[in-house]
């Protein structure tokens, strides 16, 4: 073989460099990871915020049914105040 058609040094570690990211590559992939990971922690928090909401409403309304259906069963009605709901008995 000769000379020329042998692959110098130089040249191998060129291909070898040019397959790895660079520098400025490498920061802008973990600023996009750290984005992709911030906007992932959000939407859980979200997600854990509406799930916690809506688990307060079906407690309350399950409360408000528990007293209705314990004032009908003990013969009373359930009457409307102003914001309250008061069980008189017949």
């Amino acid at each position: 073989m000769t000379d020329s058609n042998r692959p110098n040094h130089t040249d191998l570690s060129k291909n070898i460099n040019s397959n790895q990211p660079s520098g400025q590559n490498m920061q802008d992939r973990q600023a996009i990871d750290s984005q992709q990971v911030s906007i992932k922690a959000w939407s859980q928090k979200l997600l854990v915020v509406i799930l916690c909401a809506a688990s307060f409403y079906g407690g309350w309304k399950s409360y408000e049914s528990n007293m209705v259906n314990e004032c009908t069963a003990n013969g009373g009605q359930m009457i409307e105040a102003q914001r309250t709901m008061i069980c008189q008995r017949s």
